[in-house]
């Protein structure tokens, strides 16, 4: 869609902003909220990956126990029957679930994971016990990577990589083209206990974590598909490969497709608004900057003014300015896009704050009036 302010334009993606399971996870939250007052209300980890939503929850009382690294703010000796605790959309490990319920925690009540990833972790569990290794295209600090290769791990064996790069180093294992030894080292940390190459590379199946790019989860799924052919015969290839693309999020599809739709236009810049810390949000960054002059940011806040915007550097983890960032043209064409853990208000608050650099700018009620 594009909407025509006069000097500046915008190009809107078809599917943007929350999806299903954030919606759920947030009502449930502020629902958590409203039944226990008085009471201690623990969130796992952030909610989502959005700033203004986990401050918002911040403000109201609730506190995190951890980071979404996993990094530890509340002991959890702190944490006691009478407390609540809210499973973030992402879920949790069988680990935590366990130790709360232990303490005599109720994790069920507010458990906010959302079926997608819950879906994942299901195919994940069945392909263990069918004697398949789950190879979880992810990235092992996100807790929703953490969460699925604890699920996966209590069936099966199971290993974790991030990207095509780090999954052709698996596939020397799997080919007998590296010395068997080096896995364990180069893998560090990525895979289950017990694992044993020579065993556990005969048979595999890959899912996602859900906010990773579908088409790179398909590739990692393809590559390995093509290794097993050149080792076993195609005759016999369902035997060493499951068929696993039932496991991609409908949502994050849905963005990403959308993004590649934008991809086909004529803008200047694209601006992707979003949490930094947020792994669907990099990903439509990533795909933007194929093509355009890129800006990740977390708010209108972020944009200075005509001539400085700050925004993020994801894979660098650090801030940038960029001055002069608007193209001197007559008419400017702009890419709005979020990720889906990015509330719509954030998004027409970015799309205002630049109409507002626009002197002559046709006004908000005469551009939305041709939509109605």
């Amino acid at each position: 869609m594009y909407i025509d302010f006069g000097p500046v334009g915008f190009y809107i993606a078809r599917h943007f902003g929350f999806c299903y399971g954030v919606e759920n996870a947030i009502e449930k939250s502020y629902k958590a909220l409203e039944e226990n007052a008085g009471r201690n209300v623990y969130l796992l980890s952030q909610m989502i990956h959005n700033q203004e939503v986990n401050q918002d929850l911040q403000s109201r009382g609730i506190q995190f126990i951890m980071d979404t690294d996993g990094t530890q703010f509340i002991p959890w000796e702190k944490i006691g029957k009478d407390d609540v605790v809210i499973v973030p959309a992402f879920g949790t490990t069988l680990e935590i679930e366990h130790l709360l319920l232990d303490k005599g925690v109720d994790v069920q009540k507010y458990n906010t994971t959302c079926p997608f990833v819950e879906k994942v972790w299901n195919r994940a569990e069945k392909l263990g016990r069918e004697n398949f290794t789950i190879i979880i295209h992810g990235k092992p600090k996100h807790e929703e990577t953490r969460a699925t290769f604890s699920h996966s791990a209590s069936t099966g064996a199971s290993v974790i990589v991030r990207d095509m790069e780090e999954a052709k180093r698996l596939g020397a294992y799997l080919t007998g083209t590296k010395p068997k030894e080096d896995f364990y080292e180069e893998f560090t940390g990525k895979f289950s206990e017990g694992f044993n190459v020579e065993r556990d590379l005969q048979r595999v199946g890959v899912v996602n974590q859900t906010t990773m790019l579908a088409s790179e989860t398909q590739a990692i799924a393809e590559y390995f598909r093509s290794l097993m052919i050149d080792k076993y015969g195609e005759e016999n290839l369902k035997q060493h490969v499951a068929d696993t693309r039932d496991t991609l999020c409908y949502a994050t599809n849905d963005n990403q497709d959308s993004t590649y739709e934008l991809l086909e236009t004529d803008a200047d810049l694209a601006l992707v608004v979003g949490g930094y810390n947020s792994s669907n949000t990099s990903h439509i960054v990533e795909l933007c900057e194929r093509k355009f002059p890129t800006y990740f940011i977390n708010s209108e806040n972020e944009i200075k003014s005509p001539e400085e915007i700050h925004h993020f550097i994801y894979d660098e983890k650090r801030k940038e300015i960029t001055r002069n960032f608007i193209p001197a043209k007559e008419q400017v064409k702009i890419v709005l896009t979020s990720g889906a853990s990015c509330p719509d208000t954030l998004v027409d608050r970015v799309l205002l704050k630049m109409v507002s650099f626009f002197p002559g700018s046709r006004s908000v009620e005469e551009v939305m009036g041709e939509f109605l």
